[in-house]
């Protein structure tokens, strides 16, 4: 069978979860120092590698990633109320982050530097290749956002080299009324940490 590994971080009397997917890298070993900055204000967080990444197995494809987030998801419904669970989806993870919230309902989404769809990464990068025969995954988040039912924030520089926020400018006007952007002055893809924008952001929001 497959294994889905991942991190849990506990505290003794949590405000509620975040479930984080994770950006782009081989596992969750190197983003769980981001666990911190939903920590401190008391809040369980969970990691989960997608399958062939870290130490989960597994062989890869969009329907059967998404079917394990599912089951992540439906996991941690046995331990959480929905409403106490907040889905955040970071850079390639923000794809994996809006299916799970357009079929569940939880208190809010968050993307972190998100993109329109996956599409729109692999033509920036290979505009010479016809993108039907390199495109894998198609991580269609401009579909599934629409059909979020809780509110969403996306938080993205102004700067971000990778995948510009444009492609966050677009997902917000597909919903405004249900999607926030925060804009990070003068953040790059991976550096919106260093921001106290990005901390006041999620302080403001755990607190609420």
């Amino acid at each position: 069978g497959v294994r889905i590994n991942g991190l849990h971080f506990h505290r003794e009397n949590p405000a509620g979860l975040i479930l984080y997917f994770h950006g782009n890298s081989r596992s969750i070993k190197g983003w769980s120092k981001y666990a911190r900055d939903f920590y401190r204000y008391n809040y369980d967080v969970v990691l989960v590698d997608y399958r062939g990444f870290g130490k989960s197995t597994g062989k890869r494809s969009e329907k059967e990633m998404m079917t394990d987030m599912q089951f992540v998801y439906d996991s941690l419904l046995k331990d959480y109320a929905e409403h106490h669970i907040i889905v955040y989806g970071r850079s390639i993870g923000s794809g994996f982050a809006s299916k799970i919230a357009s079929d569940n309902k939880p208190r809010y989404l968050i993307l972190d530097a998100p993109y329109y769809n996956f599409r729109k990464v692999v033509e920036r990068f290979l505009p010479i290749l016809p993108v039907k025969y390199v495109l894998r995954y198609h991580l269609r988040t401009d579909k599934w956002i629409r059909k979020v039912n809780c509110h969403t924030y996306i938080i993205h520089g102004t700067r971000d080299l990778l995948i510009p926020i444009k492609h966050s400018e677009r997902l917000q006007k597909l919903n405004p009324h249900k999607i926030t952007l925060i804009r990070i002055h003068g953040g790059g893809h991976n550096n919106l940490p260093k921001f106290d924008e990005y901390h006041n952001f999620v302080r403001d929001i755990l607190k609420y």
